[in-house]
């Protein structure tokens, strides 16, 4: 295998950032997904060790919003479960793939955290950056491709916003605001 076959890799501080988080477009397009992503797949959104605290302290700002099964699922299980990989994820609807913090207007699925005015978790406001951390200390932030965010890849194409650009804000709120100025520099260099 090539060197090249393995993309651009920009470091800052100890976060590695693939490439196609800087040069993919993305923005996401709710008319048409209607957030898919939060009642589709096989486990729950992936939570910091630290958001857990946070969910239960939360909870009753934004029980009112959550569906009654949610609310169950979410009771029974402690406001967290963990995946078959070990990992620490919000629990879903038993019996479905519906993250059990959803709430609905029609057909939209909207998160009942981030409608209640808090901060949904870290994982959700970064998607399509998945975080995956080294053992040793560090981390890689790499795009992730899922068939039911097709739309959201082509609204960025169109409109001309990159991955990196649309999610600006998560990206200061998980690793600072010089953390995202690095990463604006970078791609600038890059493109």
């Amino acid at each position: 295998m090539r060197r090249e076959d393995f993309g651009t890799i920009v470091e800052i501080g100890d976060v590695l950032v693939s490439e196609d988080v800087i040069c993919e477009y993305f923005a996401c397009d709710y008319p048409v997904c209607k957030g898919a992503c939060c009642i589709v797949g096989d486990s729950g959104t992936p939570l910091e060790e630290e958001e857990v605290p946070a969910l239960e302290r939360d909870y009753p700002s934004f029980r009112h919003l959550v569906p009654e099964k949610g609310r169950a699922a979410a009771e029974a299980s402690g406001f967290f479960a963990v995946d078959r990989d070990g990992d620490l994820v919000t629990p879903l609807v038993p019996g479905t793939e519906e993250c059990a913090y959803c709430c609905f207007e029609g057909d939209n699925c909207l998160c009942a955290i981030e409608k209640a005015g808090l901060s949904k978790p870290i994982s959700c406001a970064l998607y399509p950056i998945r975080i995956k951390k080294f053992k040793g200390g560090g981390m890689a932030l790499n795009l992730h491709r899922w068939d039911i965010c097709r739309c959201a890849f082509e609204r960025g194409k169109r409109e001309g916003i990159r991955v990196y650009q649309f999610l600006r804000r998560p990206l200061i709120r998980r690793f600072g605001p010089e953390f995202y100025e690095a990463l604006d520099a970078a791609a600038q260099h890059i493109l």
